[in-house]
Order: C-alpha cells, then sequence, then structure tokens
C-alpha cells in the first residue's frame, strides 16, 4: 500500500472505531449497533480496489478485535472486514468512479447483511450464540436500517478524501496505479467536447492570420509598386 493511503485510512479507522465504541454502541438502539468502521472501510474500498479494500478491512477488523470492551475470538471480525472489502472493491469501474449513487449505495447494503450474516456464523463455529437470542432477521434489518442511514453522511466523504490522496483522480486498476485509459472514460465526453472547440477555435486563428497577413502582403506590394513607379517617373524626366 502507499503511504499517502495509509496516513489517510489510518486516522480515519481510529477515529470511527472511536466514535463506534464510546457514542454509536452506549445508544442502546433496538437490533445491531450502528457499524461506522464498516463504511469507513466500504467508502475506502470504493475507491482503492479489492486489494486495498482487503487490507484496510483486515487492519480494522484486527483493531476492532482488539479494542475493548471486545468481548468476542480475536480475528474474527478482521475476517468479515477482510471479505467485505475485497467484494466492496471488487465493484470499483475501470475509469475509476461510479458515475452515480446507486452501486455504491447497493454495496452498503450488501455489507450490511453480508457482514452480519458472516459475524454471526463465525460467531456460531466458535460456540457463541448471541445472536440466536436477539434473533439474525432482527440484527439484519437494525443493521441494514442503520448503515443507510449513516452511509450518506460517511461513504461521499471518505471517496472524496481518498481521492485526494491518490496520484490520479481516475485509476485503472485495483493496485491504484495510474491508467491511460482513464482520461478516456467516465468523463471523456467533456475533454471530447473541449477538442473540438479547440481545433474549431484553432483554424479559426489560421483563417484569420493568414487573411491579415494577406491584407498585410497587399499593402506592402502596392507601396513598393508605387515607389517603383515614382523612381521610373524620375528617370523618364
Amino acid at each position: 500500500m502507499r503511504i499517502n493511503r495509509i496516513l489517510l485510512s489510518a486516522p480515519l479507522v481510529v477515529v470511527a472505531l472511536v466514535i463506534q465504541v464510546t457514542i454509536l454502541a452506549r445508544l442502546q438502539l433496538p437490533g445491531a449497533v450502528p457499524d461506522l468502521l464498516l463504511l469507513v472501510v466500504v467508502g475506502l474500498a470504493l475507491v482503492y480496489g479489492h486489494v486495498g479494500g482487503a487490507l484496510l478491512g483486515f487492519f480494522a477488523g484486527l483493531l476492532a478485535d482488539l479494542a475493548p470492551p471486545s468481548d468476542h475470538a480475536i480475528g474474527r471480525y478482521a475476517l468479515v472486514l477482510c471479505v467485505i472489502g475485497y467484494a466492496a472493491g471488487l465493484t470499483k469501474p475501470e475509469s475509476g468512479r461510479h458515475r452515480s449513487a446507486t452501486v455504491p449505495l447497493i454495496v452498503v447494503i450488501g455489507a450490511a447483511i453480508g457482514s452480519t450474516l458472516m459475524y454471526a456464523g463465525v460467531g456460531a463455529l466458535v460456540g457463541d450464540t448471541a445472536a440466536r437470542h436477539v434473533g439474525i432477521v432482527g440484527l439484519l434489518l437494525s443493521a441494514t436500517l442503520y448503515d443507510l442511514l449513516l452511509a450518506p453522511f460517511v461513504v461521499p466523504l471518505v471517496m472524496a478524501l481518498a481521492r485526494r490522496t491518490e496520484g490520479e483522480p481516475l485509476t485503472g486498476d485495483g493496485s491504484g496505479s495510474p491508467s491511460g485509459s482513464a482520461n478516456n472514460s467516465g468523463y471523456g465526453w467533456l475533454t471530447t467536447g473541449t477538442g473540438l472547440k479547440a481545433s474549431r477555435g484553432a483554424m479559426k486563428s489560421v483563417r484569420s492570420g493568414a487573411r491579415i497577413g494577406s491584407q498585410r502582403g497587399g499593402l506592402l506590394g502596392k507601396s513598393a509598386r508605387d515607389k517603383v513607379g515614382r523612381i521610373k517617373g524620375v528617370k523618364r524626366l
């Protein structure tokens, strides 16, 4: 991962985890707890791609596993966020940007449902039956609702900050390397229209320059003829 990505992702993950543990977890909302850390990982994965999303998800989940008051096995949430970050990064288009908010919204819904199911499934494998007492259906509905309410305030901001850390505003692959074809996709129609206007302006300037040059040549030729006529007239006298 690039240094600028780490410098941005680390503070975002820490701040999201602190807010989730100290504020959101103490609201005593029915069902699940709003997962701010999940939304940050999804927002970064939508910009950095599947490789960066998987790495960020793993380290963010591992930090959540180690942060108090964690009461589950270490690595459980790291596995969940690693898979979510990888899957969210796969939706990154070749142009580097989503043209509408539909795909990120679907990704948020899928991440909320998928993380809840995976977390409950891994918990069942290690003997954690807390999800059975609450009800898996209630957890799914509440987690999806809370994440959708938070997503418009979190995901666009995280994506905008992540794009600023990139060397190129549009990247072509999941590793974040700049792609030359990115300028011709997504918003390439803007550059095409600008190029046509520039070419037309250049043609007009060339034509006007030619006209001015011909007018100047004509004036110079006329003055030269007058001078020659005067000289010849003097010689004849």
